[in-house]
């Protein structure tokens, strides 16, 4: 039965199949339940338009049909009989042997899909116990079928290139050329919908059904998602393969983490049946997105919806009937509201699973944690309220752990991202996050940023075996001295960051002396005052050019209020990273005393101590250049060297200051 909606009217195009009484006896009453295979497939109601631009289920009620049919036919003979009411409904009804093709299937698009399958049917079955798949995740495939996309990279670049000539039959036809199988008939019509058609946000909110006609689709190659699911389904039976449209409720444009839903259903996908199985598409979310600043859309394939596992599927897709899960156990509709979110890029970037399950989650002494587990080492970040502060996220080797510290009681809105294989991080998880008690004792320095702690990452990066693997250090006398092994080739960079005190961007390195032994560095720290700093960590490799890649950063508490540590002496350019400093290490010396000095320097020819007067550095045995200097009448003192004996100029390496007397 086809409905066609116009201004004036709406007709009726019906094919009836009958057959005489005498062939109706013979195989008894048994057979008004049977699918006959030259029937049409039937549906229960008609499709009704919505604010929304979603189609809905209802009964349709029409009027009687009047005017008489013909007496009685042979039944070998086909017959052809049209018959009017008083208000325009045609009737065709056509009587013809019942093995005999029905004549009027000619005027239908439809003969094709007609034809029936592998085993006679013709009519879409509704899904059954052999179509469900195991709830929850077995993690087996993203796919309800096992797939090999590289297998559709061919077929996928085909059908993206194929053009509208005339009408849909041509354009399937087309499409079919480089397809063998119902499996690349499916391929090919969802993949040129994803990279043809448009998301049209203002259709979505009409209700006038003539926005959504294949015909106008394909002219505008825009729609909504009734549009996309009614095309698919058009298309796939001009191509002879079993397709449903599934309305429901979805996780989509606006979804709000924890809503509710009831009502008219805001969403449609398909239905596809493969290999003896129905399969599960949404061809509205496989072309791109909706930009929720702009509300503007922006072609972006999404593999991930072509034939999604059910209990994937089933985390944003909720059909009306709870048969088209495809699931077992099937899943209630508070369960779908509760249930945590995943988005798709949650699967698309080898993620898992998460903790907590649920999409709101409360803290415990004012923190909450998460995890997520991954396939693969995997970068992340985290924003709570949109900022990248107040928490702990340290990587582990299949996922990461994140330590919440909400800064104020209420409600708040955390977001993970993953960055996966791309150089992009995406969206995976959102939690809304309730906060009933703030502990002041735990807040995090601003400038502390992701991850904390070594990881796999900062292996990848070139630093090995550190001292500290944990994130947190904790020291109760404001000093502390962190190590790692480096890559020769790899240059390492530190700077500490506090929220009170007098570090600034030109002191924030001189509260570390970095050295540097064999293959080994260390940082020496000590702290200006008591508090929580972050300790961050850089890289670069030396040959190559451009700036210091930022990889981790400890977090540093130290408790004790007595604490007052100086900086380290300043440092310059001469100064190597293989040089070694034992004293003295405070970057401020007493005045009128006598400092004595003793550092381990490479490649040099002399050393020195100037203040007011200068005080020569000698070679020990061990390898050291020692000495002292005394610093009555001194502002400043520095260490200087010699490189070339044969030369007379000495460089400065380090800078000390002079307390005034």
């Amino acid at each position: 039965m086809e409905l066609k909606k116009d201004s004036n009217a709406v007709s009726i195009d019906m094919l009836l199949i009958v057959h005489s009484e005498k062939r109706r006896a013979a195989h008894g009453t048994h057979s008004d339940r049977q699918a006959d295979p030259g029937a049409l497939p039937q549906r229960r109601g008609g499709l009704q338009g919505v604010g929304n631009g979603i189609r809905r289920w209802q009964k349709f009620e029409g009027n009687d049909v009047h005017g008489n049919l013909a007496e009685k036919q042979h039944p070998q003979q086909t017959q052809v009989i049209t018959s009017y009411d008083n208000q325009g409904t045609q009737l065709t009804v056509e009587v013809h042997p019942r093995d005999a093709m029905p004549q009027l299937l000619k005027k239908f698009s439809l003969a094709k899909r007609l034809q029936g399958d592998k085993n006679g049917n013709t009519r879409p079955r509704q899904p059954g116990a052999k179509d469900a798949h195991v709830y929850p995740w077995d993690r087996s495939s993203l796919k309800s079928m096992p797939l090999d996309l590289q297998e559709f990279e061919k077929l996928d670049t085909y059908a993206s290139q194929v053009t509208v000539k005339s009408g849909l039959d041509e354009l399937v036809s087309d499409l079919l050329q480089e397809a063998h199988s119902d499996l690349e008939r499916v391929r090919v019509i969802w993949i040129w919908i994803c990279h043809h058609i448009e998301y049209d946000i203002e259709a979505a909110q009409e209700k006038d059904r003539q926005a959504f006609k294949p015909t106008d689709i394909l002219r505008t190659q825009k729609t909504n998602c009734d549009g996309y699911a009614g095309l698919f389904e058009k298309m796939c039976r001009i191509a002879g393969v079993q397709c449903m449209t599934v309305p429901g409720y979805s996780k989509g444009f606006g979804y709000q983490t924890g809503q509710s839903f009831s009502g008219e259903f805001d969403h449609a996908w398909n239905a596809v049946y493969l290999e003896g199985r129905w399969h599960l598409l949404d061809s509205t979310w496989g072309s791109g997105l909706v930009d929720s600043a702009t509300s503007k859309f922006t072609f972006l394939y999404n593999e991930f919806y072509f034939l999604t596992h059910p209990a994937l599927f089933i985390e944003d897709h909720f059909p009306d009937n709870k048969n088209w899960q495809l699931l077992k156990p099937p899943q209630s509709l508070k369960q779908f509201e509760n249930n945590m979110y995943h988005k798709s890029e949650f699967y698309n970037k080898g993620m898992l699973s998460a903790h907590p399950e649920t999409s709101v989650i409360k803290t415990v002494n004012g923190k909450a944690t998460v995890t997520v587990e991954s396939c693969a080492p995997t970068l992340f970040m985290f924003m709570l309220n949109g900022k990248q502060e107040h928490g702990l996220l340290s990587l582990r080797k299949n996922g990461m752990k994140l330590d919440i510290y909400p800064p104020t009681v209420g409600t708040h809105k955390l977001q993970i991202f993953a960055k996966g294989k791309s150089d992009i991080y995406s969206s995976v998880l959102e939690y809304t996050l309730k906060c009933n008690y703030v502990d002041i004792g735990v807040r995090l320095p601003a400038e502390l940023h992701q991850p904390v702690g070594p990881s796999w990452f900062s292996e990848q990066m070139g630093i090995m075996k550190p001292s500290h693997p944990d994130p947190i250090i904790h020291t109760s006398d404001g000093r502390c001295s962190v190590s790692f092994g480096v890559e020769e080739s790899t240059s390492v960079l530190a700077s500490l960051h506090g929220d009170e005190g007098p570090i600034t961007e030109e002191t924030q390195r001189r509260y570390i002396f970095q050295m540097q032994r064999e293959k080994r560095a260390e940082l020496k720290v000590q702290l200006p005052q008591a508090g929580k700093f972050a300790l961050k960590i850089f890289v670069k490799k030396r040959l190559e050019p451009g700036n210091y890649v930022f990889v981790f950063n400890y977090l540093l508490c130290c408790t004790n209020t007595k604490v007052n540590w100086p900086m380290f002496p300043e440092s310059f350019g001469n100064w190597g990273q293989d040089n070694e400093l034992l004293e003295p290490l405070s970057g401020v010396l007493p005045a009128n005393r006598n400092v004595p000095f003793k550092l381990k320097l490479h490649g040099i020819a002399k050393a020195l101590v100037k203040g007011q007067d200068t005080w020569p550095l000698t070679l020990n045995q061990e390898g050291y250049w020692e000495g002292s200097c005394n610093t009555a009448g001194c502002q400043e003192v520095y260490v200087m060297v010699l490189e070339n004996a044969n030369h007379n100029f000495y460089s400065y390496i380090l800078k000390y200051k002079v307390n005034a007397q």
